[in-house]
């Protein structure tokens, strides 16, 4: 099965090349589109897209706003916001409305496209800006260093999630430390577990704060 995907933008040609794009590609397929806040909200109870494509800013409403809406409707669906703002302010909104991932608009089609498979296999992406922002927010709280071993995780534990640090989605960590993808997903599993946190975005603050990765 394709991943079906719903483009929001309030520029019509920004929509239409956005699916021009998705059109050459066999695994992804574009099932719907809109305008505004206004006519997503009256379109898309009708459909159960995989992804959601979300502006951070329509012209009748926010990305954001949007998005935590769409998200008690369809808990199912994942959202990839994409905007031109990489600024603190948006970052904050965007990690708040509980979406997937931050695309920025001039990313490539290659970064695009595998945003979209990366949140549709349930992992989060964030374009390298954003990951920065998201960082710098986190290094300043930063509290002083705390001993590893009451955080009672494992060398290879420590080697998943300094690539988490580095952007590696869990088909790229296995490749890298020769594992099955199946034993990256346990390690995550229980990264989230010991350091008590919901998704990625979570293991870099945690990772940050106890300074268990050296940026």
């Amino acid at each position: 099965m394709p991943i079906t995907v719903f483009i929001v933008d309030d520029h019509k040609i920004f929509r239409q090349g956005i699916q021009s794009l998705i059109d050459y590609e066999k695994d992804i397929d574009v099932i719907g589109t809109a305008g505004s806040v206004q006519e997503f909200m009256a379109n898309i109870l009708e459909y159960d897209p995989d992804i959601i494509l979300m502006d951070i800013s329509l012209k009748d409403g926010e990305g954001p706003d949007a998005t935590k809406w769409i998200l008690e409707k369809k808990p199912k669906s994942k959202v990839l916001i994409f905007s031109m703002h990489q600024e603190d302010k948006y970052v904050k909104k965007v990690l708040k409305s509980g979406a997937n991932g931050y695309l920025l608009k001039d990313a490539g089609t290659e970064e695009m496209l595998k945003a979209i498979r990366v949140v549709h296999g349930g992992e989060t992406f964030y374009s390298n800006p954003i990951m920065q922002s998201i960082v710098k927010q986190f290094m300043d709280d930063k509290p002083s260093k705390k001993n590893l071993v009451g955080q009672n995780l494992t060398k290879r534990e420590l080697e998943v999630l300094k690539l988490i640090t580095e952007e590696k989605s869990n088909k790229e960590i296995a490749n890298i430390l020769f594992i099955s993808k199946r034993t990256v997903d346990a390690h995550k599993r229980n990264l989230l577990e010991k350091l008590q946190v919901k998704n990625t975005v979570g293991l870099v603050k945690h990772a940050i704060k106890l300074g268990l990765i050296e940026l």
